[in-house]
């Protein structure tokens, strides 16, 4: 059941009106049913993996706790826990690509060994919902919070539709005390996130779904392309999923508000980051602070020197590119970032004041600014190339593309333009909600809530807002026959 769908503009109402008519008391079991009803509405079968990591990490929490006198069992239940959920993903999620690498070393010494063509849909949000799990777990193993001892509570917790299958991947500290102290009805909630789930819907439909019609045929046929054509559709790709993924998240902090919950925010103006650095720390919020918590500081942070600090970096990066897919392309995109975090990390501060000085470089400046934000933008794009790209050999054969067989002077064409778009509405629709979503986030940059300013005005400006949005979504927005193909990419995570 796709947020973006009529099933859930069904669902979700009666499952509102639903939970508020319920005590408090009974509200968490609702929403558990309505949880898991949402879940299995994708394919029936994947609801006993979430089931199974759910039962695994409640008992392995409960241990942990029933076992701290003993050190030994204590550590024992613990990585138990972690490893049976662990060993659950890998198998469903990266069996196929671990055979064939398997297969393939064996081969270059001239051994057969031949890998079962073994096949299964891989269980959407399945990287999600033990990523948060396991966060629970190990948070009750530090003595961060207490275990949940009642099951259904912690059930839902791991299981809320709104951010089931694609996150924000919530901190059992927020989440679950909200779970146990539901809040009830508020007119304001409905208000801020009926908005956030209009903006959200607006940005998936109409910039995401339009920008993947064009230029998924141009990905399909990138040998044939011009450079100027591949440049621009990565350009494009990298809003993309940007919209893509921001959309699914505001319309789960939407819905989630609401109902009366706060989720944690998973973007902040992400493409007006000035650097690498604080790129990474605007973008999947909660993935990038789970591997910060979870990951990099186990590791030893940066408590053990800076070459360990800068290995650490590299091992988080390509974790966290083998998290988002079995494949080698997914891997050099996650190095590649970690590596321009490392090299941002290598130049002295001082470095950096002296070359500024040097060149008469006034950092505050806007000129600056613009300029220090188009070219991490740009290195970011770079990165999104990889991920787009179905393999390593199509991402380097894209890159031979645009710069051998390139005439980027293409771009000073009208023709070129009105070629690369469908139609000239579309290209106009999407330079404008380009610009209205650059716009937002450059506010947001500064601090300045453009959400809050709408809510400020007066009720007639607020409806024609309002309206405006709607009108957009209805005649903007990608539907019809097909539409199943434009579901949220993060849901293959």
């Amino acid at each position: 059941m796709l947020f973006n769908s009529m099933d859930y503009l069904i669902f979700f109402p009666i499952v509102l009106m639903v939970y508020f008519l319920l005590p408090k008391k009974a509200r968490y079991i609702w929403l558990l049913c309505a949880s898991y009803y949402f879940y299995m509405c994708w394919y029936p079968r994947h609801v006993v993996l979430l089931l199974l990591s759910t039962v695994i990490t409640y008992l392995g929490a409960l241990m942990t706790g029933l076992f701290h006198r003993n050190v030994f069992l204590r550590k024992a239940c613990f990585i138990a826990c972690i490893a049976a959920n662990i060993a659950m993903l890998a198998y469903f999620k990266y069996r196929s690509f671990l055979l064939e690498n398997i297969s393939g070393i064996f081969a270059a010494v001239g051994i057969t060994v031949p890998v079962p063509d073994i096949t299964f849909t891989l269980p959407i949000g399945i990287s999600f919902y033990i990523f948060q799990a396991l966060g629970y777990l190990i948070d009750v193993y530090r003595g961060n919070i207490d275990a949940e001892k009642n099951f259904f509570r912690y059930a839902l917790f791991v299981s809320f539709f709104p951010q089931l299958v694609a996150g924000p991947i919530e901190r059992s500290g927020n989440l679950l005390r909200q779970i146990r102290h539901p809040s009830g009805f508020n007119v304001e909630n409905v208000k801020d996130g009926l908005l956030t789930m209009a903006y959200g819907l607006f940005i998936k439909v109409v910039i995401a779904d339009n920008i993947a019609a064009v230029i998924d045929p141009i990905y399909a046929e990138y040998r044939t392309q011009s450079g100027a054509a591949l440049v621009l559709a990565t350009v494009l790709f990298a809003f993309q999923i940007y919209c893509d993924f921001e959309g699914y998240t505001k319309l789960a902090i939407g819905s989630a508000r609401i109902l009366g919950f706060s989720l944690m925010n998973n973007f902040t103006a992400p493409y007006m980051a000035q650097n690498v650095k604080q790129f990474w720390a605007r973008w999947h919020i909660s993935l990038t602070s789970w591997f910060r918590d979870y990951l990099y500081i186990p590791l030893g942070g940066n408590r053990k020197g800076k070459v360990r600090k800068y290995i650490n970096t590299l091992i988080v990066f390509l974790v966290s590119g083998l998290w988002h897919g079995a494949g080698w392309h997914y891997i050099v995109w996650g190095g590649i970032n970690g590596i321009l975090i490392v090299l941002h990390d290598l130049i002295p501060p001082q470095w950096k004041d002296r070359i500024f000085q040097l060149f008469r470089i006034d950092t505050k400046r806007a000129g600056w600014k613009i300029f220090s934000t188009a070219a991490t933008f740009a290195l970011i794009d770079f990165t999104w190339l990889f991920f787009r790209s179905d393999s390593i050999k199509m991402g380097i054969g894209i890159l031979q593309r645009i710069f051998c067989g390139s005439k980027l002077r293409s771009f000073g064409s009208p023709a070129f333009w009105t070629g690369f778009f469908p139609d000239t509405v579309t290209m106009l629709i999407l330079m404008a909600s380009l610009f209205l979503v650059m716009y937002k986030d450059h506010l947001l940059a500064k601090g300045i809530s453009l959400k809050a300013r709408i809510r400020s005005q007066q009720l007639v400006f607020r409806w024609i807002v309002y309206l405006s949005i709607i009108a957009v979504i209805i005649f903007g927005g990608v539907y019809g026959e097909g539409y199943e193909q434009t579901q949220f990419i993060y849901f293959q995570f």
